[in-house]
């Protein structure tokens, strides 16, 4: 399955791994990539030595395509560019803070620019600032999210845009992929997903615990890490819903939240730490291998595409009326 996506990063399918700080480690980042997707290591929260460091254990696995994800407010960005540069990263990921400095520094060296965006106005600009192409995410997605959905978000973007997107938030399986290509974007890209499976390094009794939460298991916190967080609901997301409500400072949400995402996904707190995760949780009740995902996708995609073809070649019928005749 080829779409400019495909071609642009040079992957086999128009599939991309979210990146999760915590989750996006090397084991996963390679595996996606060996599968023929794209990995993105989920670097926002370390140093220029350990990004590097976590670089080159994701070029020992695979020889594949992968990004690099950070913030583009980090105090430490011209040290993060020298190291994404220098060690040949194929995209560079980022979605808070102004990306033109970041594309300035990285397009001359041959690395796709891919911010996420949440809005039509971040994506203009984005193209504007010469972006190559946009992660379109919807508020049913894990983590940073915006207002919009991706069913009214995605197509509204994909019209206003020349260069391709993808399309974030409630995507999980084939049903997923194909809606979004419908709606105009050129792949997908599954943060949720992805943590669920085996090479995510996250403890298996959390993993366990995703797959048992249902569609109405998450919410939206206020700003706890800078920007509003969709998570699954536990007692750290209540009290933190809760302080906001009593309008506490923005500085004490904040500070409330500090380390509570690796406090989830590295020490398995279930209760006290913060999942990031999207209300597609009511989808997931497996723990594959990234390429069992990947290729059941794309597999799949093709059986969907040949029953949407038989509804609407299928012959008319007559509608049934109403007792009201209606």
């Amino acid at each position: 399955m080829k779409t400019r996506i495909t071609e642009l990063i040079g992957i086999e399918h128009p599939i991309i791994q979210g990146a999760m700080s915590w989750v996006a480690f090397p084991p996963l980042v390679a595996a996606v990539s060996e599968a023929g997707g794209l990995g993105i290591l989920g670097g926002a929260f370390m140093s220029p030595r350990e990004l590097r460091e976590n670089i080159r254990q994701i070029k020992d696995r695979t020889d594949k395509p992968f990004g690099v994800n950070f913030l583009a407010n980090n105090p430490s960005l011209d040290e993060l560019l020298d190291v994404i540069v220098e060690e040949g990263v194929h995209v560079a990921s980022y979605g808070i803070g102004n990306p033109k400095k970041v594309i300035e520094r990285t397009r001359p060296a041959g690395i796709i620019n891919m911010p996420t965006v949440g809005a039509l106005k971040h994506a203009l600009k984005a193209q504007r600032d010469g972006a190559d192409a946009v992660i379109v995410q919807g508020t049913e997605g894990g983590g940073h999210t915006g207002y919009v959905a991706t069913l009214v978000l995605v197509p509204l973007i994909a019209d206003h845009l020349d260069i391709p997107i993808a399309a974030a938030g409630g995507f999980s399986d084939a049903r997923g992929l194909m809606a979004a290509l419908s709606l105009g974007a050129e792949a997908v890209s599954m943060g949720s997903r992805f943590v669920v499976t085996q090479e995510a390094p996250v403890p298996a009794r959390v993993k366990e615990h995703l797959c048992r939460r249902t569609e109405e298991d998450t919410l939206v916190t206020d700003n706890f890490t800078g920007v509003r967080c969709r998570v699954i609901k536990n007692t750290f997301a209540e009290n933190l819903v809760e302080l906001a409500r009593n309008k506490a400072h923005p500085w004490e949400i904040m500070k409330a939240g500090v380390g509570k995402i690796r406090q989830a996904y590295v020490e398995g707190d279930i209760e006290g730490g913060s999942m990031a995760f999207g209300q597609v949780c009511g989808l997931i009740k497996d723990i594959p291998t990234c390429r069992e995902i990947i290729e059941g996708i794309v597999g799949q995609a093709e059986e969907i595409l040949g029953g949407l073809e038989d509804k609407v070649r299928a012959p008319q019928r007559r509608p049934i009326k109403s007792a009201s005749g209606f």
